[in-house]
């Protein structure tokens, strides 16, 4: 899935029409990276969610179920409690990824052939030197990254387990795959528009900006409002048709992997 990724981050660091580097639509993008930069183009900054993707993810699943524990004692509603859980697992998930998030941005806005840019840990290593490791350097764009990741938690668990519980369990394994797959669809999708303004107020901070060595984007809520300004309401959704298509899926995926996972430990451990 990890095309879409990039395309969705070229989407987010174009600055509108007067930017002369401006893909017209889906197509031309893939056309444009797959001309210019060949095919590994698309698997720019491939790296980092290679090394983060695992630990992220049980991050995500192992502080839900903790949160989900602790919020038992505070006698909230179970669909309540499903959300707030989610926000919490997505706030500590984007605190660890966070850094591999700006190398991959970086990564993923360089033009330049695949062969001709630099390595994830030669990059890591200049970002470091440069800007360090606080919120200009390895850890810049950290509150956009806990808006994306807290909400995006929070629907996404948070609609799954309460529209789980509602919708009848089918008896016929199949079916019941298929339901909870089609819940999980719509999840990642919901969660994905929801959640989507802070992607791009993350992905201008990390990525490139427009006039080199002067900082234009630096907090979420400010980087929102002058794309706002700037470039009108629908730039802070750029991006969205390959996030949907990468999340949507990738999210039912996800939480079936989850609950079966889960209910296979539960019975032979």
């Amino acid at each position: 899935m990890h095309p879409l990724d990039v395309v969705k981050t070229r989407f987010q660091i174009q600055r509108g029409k007067t930017d002369p580097t401006n893909y017209r639509s889906l197509g031309d993008c893939f056309r444009t990276i797959s001309r210019t930069e060949g095919l590994f183009g698309f698997y720019k900054g491939i790296l980092p969610p290679i090394l983060a993707e695992t630990p992220k993810r049980a991050v995500k699943f192992f502080t839900f179920e903790q949160y989900k524990k602790l919020l038992g004692y505070a006698m909230l509603p179970p669909g309540l409690t499903f959300a707030v859980a989610g926000l919490g697992s997505g706030l500590t998930e984007a605190v660890v990824v966070n850094p591999f998030e700006v190398v991959k941005v970086s990564l993923q806005a360089n033009r330049n052939v695949f062969t001709e840019q630099p390595s994830t840990f030669s990059q890591a290593r200049q970002i470091i030197k440069t800007n360090g490791l606080g919120f200009q350097g390895l850890n810049r764009g950290l509150t956009a990254t806990l808006g994306r990741h807290g909400v995006f938690n929070m629907v996404y668990f948070g609609f799954y387990f309460n529209v789980k519980n509602i919708i009848p369990v089918n008896k016929d394994p199949t079916l019941e795959f298929l339901r909870k797959f089609g819940i999980g669809l719509v999840s990642g999708t919901i969660a994905s528009i929801i959640n989507i303004p802070f992607d791009v107020a993350k992905s201008r901070i990390q990525g490139p900006q427009p006039v080199p060595g002067e900082t234009k984007y630096r907090t979420c809520f400010k980087t929102m409002a002058t794309v706002y300004k700037e470039e009108g309401f629908l730039a802070l959704y750029k991006g969205l048709v390959p996030k949907i298509m990468r999340l949507g899926p990738g999210g039912a995926v996800m939480l079936l992997v989850y609950e079966y996972a889960y209910a296979w430990l539960q019975e032979n451990w």
